[in-house]
């Protein structure tokens, strides 16, 4: 009887049924065998790292995640179920659904970092806005300002010299805060465009 010893662990034998050598090494682990440890890490290492590295791309995070699967693979190899699969397969899955894990966590962090950034920008408009009459001329601020329609003017004006909210303003004139900030908004947009000053 010709037997070989498959690169997965599996002994192919020509007449009878084959041995799975994962799992044997998992039953191994799974009682605290070092041993069979150190033995299923080499077998199977490189076959596992290569589809993390194929999920992820990143050579770094896939090392992390390699191990991770071994970790997951010594405090869980009590649960492995020969009856339902081979101990190859079932580590190749470990393996898939942790890159993919790290994909979504990756994808999650990059929105987080987006969302900042946009957030940031929007508080740098903000500020660019506040400090209009810092940056420009005063007289040439007065002459923009006279072109604006009067709403608008009032609202910058008691925002930018009179230092007051837009909270303050909308109690100030009876108008909605809603309204007052579209007035200074629209006004502030006029008056750059009266001034040529980009942002």
């Amino acid at each position: 009887m010709l037997m070989d010893m498959g690169i997965d662990g599996v002994e192919v034998s020509e007449d009878g049924p084959s041995v799975d050598h994962v799992a044997l090494l998992l039953t191994q682990i799974a009682e605290g065998d070092q041993g069979a440890f150190a033995r299923l890490y080499d077998m199977l290492s490189s076959r596992v790292f290569g589809l993390i590295l194929r999920v992820l791309v990143d050579r770094s995070q896939s090392e992390e995640v390699l191990q991770e699967v071994f970790l997951e693979i010594w405090q869980s190899a009590g649960r492995f179920a020969p009856n339902k699969g081979q101990g190859r397969s079932w580590i190749l899955t470990i393996a898939h659904r942790r890159a993919v894990d790290r994909v979504r966590a990756s994808q999650a962090s990059t929105d987080r970092d987006a969302r900042i950034g946009m957030r940031d920008l929007e508080v740098a408009f903000d500020g660019v806005a506040e400090d209009i009459e810092l940056r420009m001329d005063a007289q040439r601020v007065v002459e923009g300002l006279r072109a604006l329609p009067h709403a608008q003017r009032e609202a910058i004006v008691l925002a930018y010299y009179g230092g007051y909210s837009q909270s303050e303003i909308a109690a100030l004139v009876s108008t909605p805060l809603g309204t007052i900030k579209t007035r200074m908004r629209d006004g502030l947009s006029r008056l750059r465009a009266e001034l040529g000053v980009r942002t």
